[in-house]
């Protein structure tokens, strides 16, 4: 072999082993880029899913809100509608207190009550009032009755109030505190569906 056979042959020899240990190194450099890209796109995936948890437990504390804001609202407006309705009702039940005040039946209830707290009182000394709006009306009820009545300096909106002193007792038939007592009770049926 000659001398530049020999040069050719080791530039080639050469050539070679520095493209293999090229190779090796570029291989082994591109894997663990390849490494690094999936360990790269795994953790962005965690990232993105932490994320998407997150959000969808925001928008869902969000949503829970802003449901049980627009439910205190809907019970607010609730209570609101009815209360005005309850008023009107009572309103309306007012006027038909004071017409019924000016029919016979009328008389007919106030000479039951005065009987009644006549009777109940028996021997025991009674005061029996009736209300200023029925002042026309003592002497033809005390004539049906045959009881001595006092005509109250409050007005109890009609009917009967009696006082046994000496039994602390109040016979209490007036239509104000029966209308404030129904009102006072009164409820809509079915009005809370979660009651």
């Amino acid at each position: 072999m000659t001398l530049e056979e020999k040069i050719a042959h080791l530039q080639s020899t050469s050539m070679e082993q520095a493209r293999a240990e090229g190779n090796a190194i570029i291989d082994s450099h591109r894997e663990a880029l390849e490494k690094l890209l999936e360990d790269h796109k795994a953790e962005a995936r965690r990232q993105s899913e932490t994320r998407v948890k997150a959000e969808t437990t925001n928008a869902r504390l969000s949503l829970n809100q802003a449901a049980a804001k627009s439910q205190l609202e809907i019970k607010r407006r609730q209570g609101k509608v009815q209360q005005e309705l309850k008023d009107k009702i009572f309103e309306e039940a007012e006027s038909l207190v004071d017409e019924y005040m000016k029919t016979e039946a009328y008389d007919d209830f106030l000479i039951r009550c005065i009987r009644h707290a006549a009777d109940f009182a028996g021997s025991d000394p009674v005061i029996i009032y009736i209300n200023p709006t029925d002042a026309d009306k003592k002497d033809a009820l005390e004539r049906a009755t045959n009881a001595e009545l006092t005509v109250s300096a409050e007005d109890f909106r009609g009917g009967v109030r009696a006082v046994i002193r000496s039994r602390n007792i109040l016979i209490d038939n007036s239509f104000k505190t029966q209308l404030r007592n129904e009102y006072d009770k009164f409820m809509f049926a079915g009005g809370d569906c979660n009651a």
